[in-house]
């Protein structure tokens, strides 16, 4: 895992390139590195898991090609041998050898053969011919800024905003999708001059300024080719294989541990593997638990330890968050509203200091497999709908009554209900929507400035556009195919990547892999959600070697505990931000629509923490990005 860099037809590009790469070192404090050759340069920051010797380290350069390469090969070892067998001679073990000996081989046509989480750009010096490439799932970031012919590239927006601030200008409709959605989409980027190379997809650009493009993996052609299969596997085994192959490294691996299914299933299988395994987990001020009645995660996860023989830390998430929200907000890149990644930071910065540098994460079972509380709450809003409206308006007039908190404890049933009946009469693909995003379109709209109605118009069109992109029949598969497609690039393993690689630490997820995925989307949907029970599929897997007890336990949640920080610890920045915010000085966002959601929250009637913890972040980002093109 590392920070990868460079410029190619760039002016100044290696002077840019060695400024880029500086702004990475957090991703690779273990070493560093420039090639250049004529008009391209590349840079690297090394985070050693692999070889730990000078033989793994990059650029790799050899016989005429250049590597700059983020990530881990997965099934580097089987790749080894059939290139051995074809006569290629390797200098050291590292997975990058293995990679550019990969494409020496076989080009663009071989990177499906690639298992694993990967961003690189490679350089042909005979051809003078840059490759930028993104892993299948879009695990790896890469981000690039093009300018005639030339092109600038790095691992984190971070480093392109403050060597290119002045020239970048923010994307308003991108912070309206990160309004919507809490995260900015990954089709999408939050400096209009800027973008995300596409997951499964890699972009050529020659010295005569000609640029190609290709595809060389497809979710939804794998989705599509899952529902058409009729054949038997163990879904086990798959998992177990996928857990074997992301425990390769050269330094100790450890895993999150939050006593939910998926982090329980995966311990317990790399237990298995390297006993002894350390494993981290959160925990909360008991009143702020209390407050937010968050369910008691910490007793599994130490029962999931003793019986695996797992070396457990608990890691508890203090209200420092005045400190580290400006912290997270910079080095998440762009406004992503999910506290989670404060937990994740604060896990791996333990961890690192204890000496470990890769860490195991449930990450993806809940899109694959319909783990989430929506994919169950859409299936019931099907059979809501036939309730007769003299039953359904009673119940609905009750609830929404009711009040989500007092000041002293939250209600969550009574947030999941409200949740629920926003979205239970609407049609499948706006109700998928208003179940996981942050307003319906009136709400949005009137929260911005009038001049952004097209924007809000474009973003709510481009869910839908994405959602019924596919010919899949099955209800619940369409639901995880588009959480897959938008939940998980756009937040998930974002703020994975960001908060984990902030803290110089590798987050590797097998459940986000390539054979997990194909053999989740050949799982139909029935066995996925059985009756009022999600994650059905995964958990019969899952009882081939964790209890029932676990397996079977109330779902968990890796999140943190917002209304009792908005009530307390960040009350006066809210108040701060809604009256003076820069984003209320620019126009973008209304004082009065601000203070409406302030005041609903604050009594209690509507949980509109999120909301607000999204503005917060919103509000850091943008000063962050105001300055910049300033400096």
């Amino acid at each position: 895992m590392c920070g990868i860099a460079g410029a190619y037809f760039w002016p100044d590009g290696g002077p840019l390139t060695d400024r880029l790469t500086k702004t990475l070192a957090h991703r690779g404090p273990d070493g560093s590195g420039r090639y250049d050759h004529g008009e391209v340069h590349l840079g690297h920051r090394r985070l050693s898991i692999v070889d730990l010797t000078e033989t793994g380290a990059q650029p790799m350069v050899k016989d005429g090609l250049a590597l700059t390469y983020n990530g881990e090969l997965y099934n580097a070892p089987e790749l080894r041998k059939e290139l051995e067998a074809a006569g290629v001679r390797f200098r050291g073990t590292s997975d990058t050898e293995v990679l550019l000996e990969a494409w020496r081989k076989w080009g663009t046509e071989g990177l499906h053969r690639l298992r694993g989480m990967f961003a690189f750009g490679v350089f042909d010096e005979r051809s003078g011919e840059l490759v930028l490439v993104r892993d299948q799932l879009g695990i790896k970031p890469l981000f690039l800024v093009r300018r005639g012919k030339g092109v600038a590239f790095a691992s984190e927006l971070k480093a392109l905003a403050a060597e290119l601030g002045g020239s970048l200008t923010v994307d308003d409709t991108a912070l309206v999708a990160s309004l919507l959605y809490y995260w900015v989409p990954d089709g999408r980027c939050a400096f209009r001059e800027a973008e995300k190379l596409p997951p499964g997809s890699w972009a050529r650009f020659r010295p005569n300024g000609d640029v190609e493009r290709g595809t060389f993996w497809s979710l939804r052609q794998v989705a599509e080719e899952g529902a058409a299969y009729e054949g038997e596997f163990d879904l086990n085994a798959v998992i177990e294989d996928s857990t074997r192959k992301h425990l390769i490294a050269d330094v100790p691996v450890a895993t999150f541990l939050s006593g939910g299914l998926d982090s329980s299933y995966l311990t317990a299988l790399a237990a298995r593997e390297r006993p002894g395994i350390s494993a981290y987990t959160i925990g909360f001020r008991a009143e702020d638990a209390k407050f937010e009645a968050m369910p008691d995660d910490l007793m599994y996860a130490k029962k999931v330890a003793a019986k695996f023989g797992v070396d457990l830390h608990e890691i508890e998430i203090a209200p420092q968050v005045l400190d580290l929200l400006p912290r997270m907000t910079y080095h998440l890149d762009e406004p992503i509203g999910d506290p989670a990644a404060i937990n994740s930071y604060l896990i791996c910065t333990a961890a690192r200091e204890a000496g470990v540098k890769v860490m195991l994460s449930g990450m993806g079972a809940d899109e694959l497999f319909a783990g989430y509380r929506k994919h169950l709450a859409n299936k019931i809003a099907v059979q809501y709908q036939r309730v007769p409206g003299l039953v359904r308006r009673p119940v609905e007039s009750l609830v929404d009554r009711l009040p989500v908190a007092t000041s002293k404890r939250g209600f969550r049933s009574v947030r999941f209900a409200k949740r629920f009946l926003s979205f239970a009469e609407l049609p499948e693909e706006t109700a998928f929507r208003r179940s996981y995003t942050m307003y319906d379109q009136a709400e949005l709209a009137g929260l911005l400035n009038p001049d952004l109605a097209g924007a809000v118009d474009d973003v709510i069109t481009e869910h839908a556009d994405t959602y019924h992109d596919n010919t899949l029949s099955d209800f619940v598969n369409r639901m995880c195919l588009a959480d897959s497609r938008l939940f998980l690039p756009g937040l998930n393993l974002a703020y994975t990547d960001r908060s984990s690689m902030a803290a110089s630490t590798e987050v590797r997820t097998p459940f986000v892999d390539i054979e997990v995925v194909k053999a989740a989307f050949r799982i139909p949907g029935d066995k996925k959600i059985v009756k009022r029970q999600g994650k059905m599929a995964l958990k019969e897997a899952a009882l081939s070697i964790l209890p029932a007890e676990i397996v079977h336990r109330p779902k968990g949640l890796f999140s943190a505990p917002l209304r009792a920080w908005m009530s307390r610890d960040l009350a006066p920045l809210v108040r701060e931000v809604t009256n003076e915010g820069e984003l209320v000085k620019a126009g973008f966002l209304r004082r009065e629509a601000l203070r409406k959601l302030v005041d609903e929250d604050a009594s209690g009637q509507q949980d509109r923490s999120k909301h607000l913890w999204h503005i917060l972040t919103l509000e850091y980002w943008y000063r962050g990005a105001v300055s910049a093109r300033t400096t």
